[in-house]
């Protein structure tokens, strides 16, 4: 790892995918959050203040990723600790599964878990944050009520959502997020939210907890007695502050990687690159057909170990072994049974529900402080259904609950916990603290974060480099997803021979992931940021 070539070659781009700055640095999925968060920057606040004006401002300009209506959870470093909070969402006391059929739990108002990103961000402003509440809300309830304008990816995803919109229980969604209730908007139309400004500037005088106890609380549950869905006051009211938990970590060569753990990916991506330690960065600076197999097995490996592991730190740690279970020597066994071909001892079955839409943020301040927030309700739009006169979507996070086994610590029953694939990260060098990133993805967040990082740490990829390089993604039963066009034809044959079922993806693919990451430079003073390519986001710092 030679960090004068990872810091000294990024460039600021004119469509701000990478940035530099000297006093601090923000990295969203849209270009108005970006702003949001650079200007409570600007007037004073923190790392926190900052992600928290920018996780309000994206449920306002992302909405097919997030909003009021999901889940949200992030890591932190402040007065020099590391601290994971967890702020899953929980099911309501009416979600038995013997009240649910398939389409339930994918759209409509029976789809959502209790929503929480509201105590989320609100606990992140009164515990961690200098600013008031207010001035965190400010920017989010300008840019819903003077509108922003729709971006070519949110047009395609309209159009590609248009058949679940026009079904009946999702009627006032398609009424906020379609034109005019019924087609898709077009690049470049203005949208505003009334509904969502008005929502947001009562939270800003009321606080918090109005949604969960007050007026905002009422208003939910009326509305979803009127839709048939199952969240009720007692269980908004019952919605906890987020927990606080212990982040895990481990070494990746000359770094130490903080991340989040169950009931998160966190632990996913943290084995896959222990597996990846066992190798010398020379073999995956590569590139070679052999060292894509061996990514793609590891990636295989480290989901079996996921599916096989699953534990609820809110009931019972299942795993008293899950520091073996993140060892060297596990890690070591595991690449050890890596072989030519695909390991055909491991299951050629999909077990994974996958869902398609998340949104993270990175910041960094001057003053040392750093922070990832990762956002989402879920699927693309979440469960279609809106809230009826408060202007956001909620989530379709059931889907993401066991229905099958009934000791599965995530079965679908009231109280529940999602299972959820986040992997927020914060790598330290030498100590101090070096890079905030992550990633939306579902369960594509840890390869695409391994892959960023491994071109980073092994490759001495700038930042700006990493996030635009191919990627790949295999699942369990062996199907590989890779950009088509951007892998040479020797790769992919390669891979094909091996046992692979190979899946193409358009160039710069939605599917792979979106990194946004920002970067305290070591080797000279100031930050770095990038925003993916692929999607709509932007990076942008102080002077």
């Amino acid at each position: 790892m030679k960090l004068d070539k990872i810091e000294t070659r990024l460039e600021s781009r004119a469509d701000k995918k990478s940035a530099i700055a000297r006093k601090g640095m923000v990295s969203t999925a849209f270009p108005e959050a970006t702003q949001a968060g650079v200007d409570i920057l600007g007037a004073g606040g923190n790392a926190v203040d900052a992600a928290v004006a920018a996780a309000l401002a994206l449920g306002v300009c992302e909405p097919q990723a997030s909003g009021l209506g999901g889940q949200s959870s992030g890591i932190l470093y402040l007065n020099d600790k590391v601290i994971y909070v967890d702020g899953s969402s929980r099911a309501p006391s009416l979600a038995h599964i013997d009240q649910y059929a398939d389409d339930d739990l994918l759209v409509g108002h029976r789809a959502t878990t209790v929503p929480s990103t509201v105590a989320f961000l609100g606990y992140l402003n009164f515990r961690y944050g200098r600013m008031s509440w207010r001035q965190v809300l400010a920017p989010a309830i300008r840019i819903a009520r003077e509108g922003y304008r729709i971006t070519p990816l949110q047009s395609q995803l309209q159009e590609r959502e248009l058949e679940i919109f026009q079904k009946d229980i999702c009627r006032w969604g398609a009424r906020y997020f379609l034109k005019d209730g019924a087609t898709p908007f077009q690049p470049g139309d203005l949208f505003v939210q009334k509904d969502l400004a008005n929502l947001l500037e009562h939270l800003s005088y009321n606080g918090p907890n109005s949604f969960y106890q007050g007026e905002i609380a009422e208003l939910i549950d009326a509305d979803m007695r009127a839709h048939d869905g199952f969240v009720r006051k007692e269980d908004l009211a019952y919605i906890p502050w987020p927990v606080e938990r212990r982040p895990i970590k481990r070494r990746y060569r000359k770094t130490q990687i903080y991340t989040c753990p169950p009931p998160t990916s966190g632990r996913t991506l943290l084995l896959v690159l222990q597996m990846l330690n066992n190798l010398p960065s020379k073999f995956l600076r590569e590139r070679s057909p052999e060292s894509y197999h061996f990514i793609a097995e590891t990636f295989r490996k480290a989901l079996m170990n996921h599916k096989e592991r699953p534990y609820d730190p809110n009931i019972y740690p299942q795993l008293p072994d899950d520091k073996r279970i993140l060892s060297k020597d596990y890690a070591r066994y595991l690449s050890s049974t890596i072989r030519n071909v695909i390991d055909p001892s491991l299951p050629l079955v999909e077990p994974f529900q996958s869902g398609q839409d998340t949104t993270h943020l990175s910041v960094m301040d001057g003053d040392g402080n750093a922070i990832g927030i990762t956002q989402s309700i879920e699927r693309v739009y979440g469960s279609h259904a809106a809230a009826d006169g408060l202007g956001f979507l909620y989530n379709n996070y059931m889907s993401a609950l066991e229905v099958k086994d009934p000791s599965h610590p995530y079965y679908l029953r009231p109280g529940a916990v999602p299972w959820s694939s986040i992997a927020p990260v914060i790598l330290f060098y030498k100590k101090q603290p070096w890079m905030v990133a992550g990633s939306p993805g579902s369960d594509r967040i840890f390869s695409t974060m391994s892959q960023f990082l491994s071109h980073i740490i092994d490759g001495n990829m700038p930042i700006d480099e990493a996030m635009i390089h191919p990627r790949l993604h295999c699942t369990l039963g062996g199907i590989l997803s890779y950009e088509k066009e951007r892998f040479p034809k020797t790769i992919i044959r390669y891979l094909k021979d091996a046992g692979y079922k190979m899946t193409p993806k358009d160039p710069y693919a939605f599917y792979l992931g979106a990194v946004h990451a920002v970067v305290k430079t070591q080797t000279r003073d100031g930050f770095q940021g990038v925003a993916e390519i692929r999607r709509d986001g932007t990076a942008a710092g102080i002077d």
